[in-house]
This record gives C-alpha cells, sequence and structure tokens, in this order.
C-alpha cells in the first residue's frame, strides 16, 4: 500500500488588522512562546501540507484495489469514509513531525509538496528522503 512520508506546508499570509479606537489604552496579547528551531517549523509546516496528499494516494491505491477486485465496496466505503481520511491525515502529521530530518530532507518534503501533484511522482521524489 503506501509508504512512510514526509510533507511540506506554505506560510500563510496574515490578515490585515482593524485598529482600535483612540480612546481605549490596547496591548496586543502575545501567545505561548515557540520554542521550535527554524528547521523544525519547515518541517511541521511540511509534515501538515503532504498529509492530506498522501492520504489522497492512499484512497487512489485503495480504489485501484477495488476495481482489481482486492477488496469489496464495503471496505473501500469504511477505509475511504471521511472521518478516516482526516484522522489518517492527522495521525500521518503527528509521526511526522516527531522526526529529527537533516535540512536536505526537510527541503525534499517541501520541493516534492509543491513540485509534484500526482501520487506515483510523489512517492517517488519522497523517496529521496533516504539518507545517501
Amino acid at each position: 500500500m503506501m509508504r512512510a512520508l514526509v510533507i511540506a506546508v506554505l506560510a500563510a499570509c496574515g490578515g490585515s488588522s482593524a485598529s482600535a479606537p483612540s480612546n481605549q489604552n490596547t496591548t496586543p496579547i502575545q501567545g505561548p512562546n515557540d520554542s521550535r528551531s527554524p528547521i523544525e517549523k519547515r518541517r511541521d509546516a511540511a509534515c501538515e501540507a503532504l498529509a492530506p496528499k498522501i492520504t489522497q494516494c492512499a484512497v487512489d491505491d485503495a480504489k485501484a484495489d477495488l476495481a482489481a477486485g482486492k477488496i469489496t465496496q464495503a471496505q473501500f466505503d469504511k477505509d475511504a469514509a471521511p472521518e478516516v481520511q482526516r484522522k489518517n491525515s492527522d495521525e500521518y502529521a503527528d509521526k511526522c513531525k516527531t522526526q529529527k530530518l537533516s535540512s536536505r530532507q526537510v527541503r525534499v518534503l517541501e520541493v516534492c509538496f509543491k513540485a509534484e501533484s500526482q501520487c506515483g511522482p510523489l512517492l517517488a521524489c519522497l523517496d529521496n528522503l533516504k539518507a545517501k
């Protein structure tokens, strides 16, 4: 079926903020400090971006198995249900984000996400994650 792979997310664009009335004293609210290194942030973004693509590849594999008679329609419906796909994407992203990756490997995730839209080439691209 599907090989273990990794992912890339593009940085979200920030929106404009409405200005507060001049008669109020406003202090920006700060969230918790993000203690991740820049490479960890890139890895995590890549993992989040790739997760839905990897899940879709698994669904495509299951469709091929269904067409080939390897699984039943009931099994396909169970395995490809939207809630199962969401869970699989979340689990993939979580597992991916715990891996210790080199900057080269993180770049592979980012490039594969951007460059490959079809499953076969995407999975082949992600083969470059393996240490050389």
